[in-house]
C-alpha cells in the first residue's frame, strides 16, 4: 500500500436504510419460492408470490428515495431480482402448469420470454445512467412494456383458465405465442403507461381512494376475473397510448 494513500473513512448508516435492500432480497425470495409451489402444482399460490414480489419492486425504490438510501448496489440488486422474479419465475410457472405436452416447443418460449425480459432490464438501466442531461422518455412513460407488468400479463392464460370450473386450459402452443407475443412487447419501442406520472385534482382524491379500495376488494374476492380484467385493461391502455405510432406505422405501409 502507497504511504501517501490514506484510507477512507468509514461511513455510519442508519438501520433503517437497509430497509430497501431487504425488500429486494425478500421480493427475490418470494420469486423463487413461486416456482417451488409450481413445481410442487400449487399454481396458484405461485402467481400470488409473483404478484408479491411486483409490489415488493413497486416499494423498494420508493423506500430507498424517502429514506435518502439509494445507492448502486441497491439499483443492482432490484434489476438482478427483476429478472428472476418477472423473466424466470413467470415462465417457468407457465411451463409447468400448461406446457409440458409441448414441451421442446414450450421451453423455446419460455427462453425467449426469459432473453427479451433481459434485454428489456438492459435497456431500461442504460436510459437511467444516461448523463447527457437529457430526460429518457421512460420518465414520463414506458417504452415497451416494463419487466412486472409483462410478467402479469404473460401469466393471463393461468387466469383465464381460473375464471372457470374445471381444468379448463389453452393449448400449449397458444400458450407459447403468448409468450413470444408478451416478450416481443417488453422490448418493442412501443409507448405504454406510466403510473409514475399519473396526477389528478386533489378534490377527486376520495374518488381514486374509493377506486382502489374496490380493485383491492375484487382481487381478494374474485382474484381470477379481476386479474384478466386488469390484463385486458392494461393492453387497451397500451393501445390507447401507442395510437400514434400505430398509425404512423399503418400510414408509411400504405
Amino acid at each position: 500500500m502507497p504511504q501517501d494513500e490514506t484510507p477512507r473513512p468509514r461511513r455510519k448508516l442508519h438501520i433503517l436504510q437497509l430497509l430497501p435492500n431487504l425488500v429486494s432480497i425478500l421480493g427475490l425470495c418470494a420469486g423463487l419460492t413461486a416456482i417451488r409451489f409450481a413445481i410442487d402444482g400449487h399454481i396458484a399460490t405461485s402467481v400470488a408470490l409473483i404478484g408479491l414480489a411486483a409490489a415488493m419492486d413497486a416499494l423498494d425504490g420508493r423506500l430507498a428515495r424517502m429514506l435518502k438510501s439509494e445507492s448502486a448496489i441497491g439499483a443492482e440488486l432490484d434489476s438482478l431480482g427483476d429478472f428472476v422474479n418477472f423473466g424466470v419465475t413467470p415462465g417457468i410457472v407457465l411451463y409447468l402448469w400448461g406446457m409440458k405436452g409441448e414441451a421442446s416447443l414450450g421451453w423455446i418460449a419460455v427462453l425467449v420470454y426469459a432473453i427479451c425480459c433481459m434485454l428489456r432490464l438492459a435497456r431500461f438501466n442504460v436510459g437511467n445512467k444516461r448523463t447527457d442531461g437529457e430526460q429518457p422518455a421512460e420518465r414520463t412513460s414506458f417504452i415497451g412494456v416494463p419487466s412486472p407488468a409483462g410478467a402479469m400479463l404473460v401469466l393471463a392464460p393461468i387466469y383465464l383458465a381460473f375464471c372457470f370450473p374445471g381444468d379448463v386450459r389453452l393449448p400449449g402452443m397458444a400458450v407459447a405465442l403468448w409468450m413470444v407475443a408478451m416478450g416481443a412487447l417488453m422490448i418493442s419501442r412501443i409507448r405504454t403507461p406510466s403510473l409514475k406520472r399519473v396526477t389528478f385534482y386533489a378534490e377527486d382524491a376520495r374518488y381514486i381512494l374509493v377506486g382502489l379500495a374496490a380493485v383491492i376488494a375484487a382481487l381478494i374476492t374474485y382474484p381470477w376475473v379481476t386479474l384478466l380484467g386488469l390484463s385486458v385493461a392494461y393492453l387497451g391502455g397500451i393501445l390507447f397510448v401507442a395510437r400514434g405510432q400505430i398509425l404512423t406505422a399503418l400510414k408509411k405501409t400504405d
